[in-house]
């Protein structure tokens, strides 16, 4: 007896494998998408397991954030353009972090010379990681999009970046702010290149998708002791799933720098 009748397995069988090279390319890519990310986390674990120095960590790790942002241009991992809106990120970071450390949302413990109240210099890196993926991901994706409205997003976007320091002392509009980028998004679509196809999702999905990413990542970077919230001065805990939330509407600021006059 013939166990498929109807003929589905054959059919699925090139689907199957077409999908199963096409995550392995997609796999790929982001992975030289994270270039910077990945230098940057594990600097920051080598540095853990560093001996005592007389020089503070904190110190080190903006050492080596500059270095690599050096290495990355030269070694053509960042265009001249991609650099500046990686430093435009960091700037835009550290002045968050300048002012979450302030509130007390959460703190730098570890001594060091290079800093501005309580906020280590390299405390933009983790901002500036976030501006070369979405930079990288543009080109190497060949990213580009249908339904955008640029200054919406881009009001939006800087509404809630506004908001999410604002808040601590006036009411916190983040939820309707994130309803208005939602619907401001609706239509849009982001298409993208995996070798030789091309695919699509909407714009509200891939922030959705990359603020989890970024949830993640500030997972292990305080594990790592990049910074410490007040639920983790006692011993490091799991991230609030919260912070997925403000991930995925924080990253509409970087998509919009690094957007900016692209077509």
């Amino acid at each position: 007896m013939n166990p498929d009748p109807l003929g589905i397995t054959g059919r699925a069988g090139p689907f199957l494998r077409l999908l199963a090279v096409q995550l392995v390319r997609f796999g790929w890519v982001q992975a030289r998408c994270c270039a910077f990310a990945v230098a940057l986390f594990g600097g920051m674990a080598v540095s853990k397991l560093l001996p005592p120095l007389p020089v503070p960590r904190y110190d080190l790790l903006l050492v080596y954030g500059v270095l690599l942002t050096a290495a990355g241009y030269l070694l053509g991992w960042e265009t001249r353009r991609e650099v500046a809106v990686v430093a435009a990120c960091h700037v835009l970071g550290l002045a968050f972090e300048i002012v979450k450390v302030r509130v007390g949302s959460w703190s730098y413990p570890e001594p060091g010379f290079a800093m501005i109240a309580g906020v280590p210099l390299y405390g933009g890196f983790m901002y500036a990681a976030v501006g070369s993926y979405v930079c990288r991901s543009w080109r190497l994706l060949g990213l580009s999009l249908t339904g955008y409205r640029p200054r919406a997003t881009a009001v939006l976007a800087v509404a809630l970046y506004v908001n999410f320091l604002s808040h601590h002392w006036l009411p916190d509009l983040r939820l309707p702010l994130g309803a208005l980028l939602l619907l401001a998004t609706a239509r849009t679509w982001v298409y993208f290149t995996v070798g030789e196809l091309r695919h699509r999702m909407p714009l509200a999905l891939a922030f959705t998708l990359i603020g989890f990413f970024l949830w993640l990542a500030e997972n292990i970077a305080t594990y790592l002791g990049a910074w410490t919230y007040p639920s983790q001065l006692d011993g490091w805990e799991p991230v609030s799933l919260s912070k997925w939330l403000s991930w995925a509407l924080l990253i509409s600021v970087t998509f919009v720098i690094c957007g900016a006059r692209r077509k």
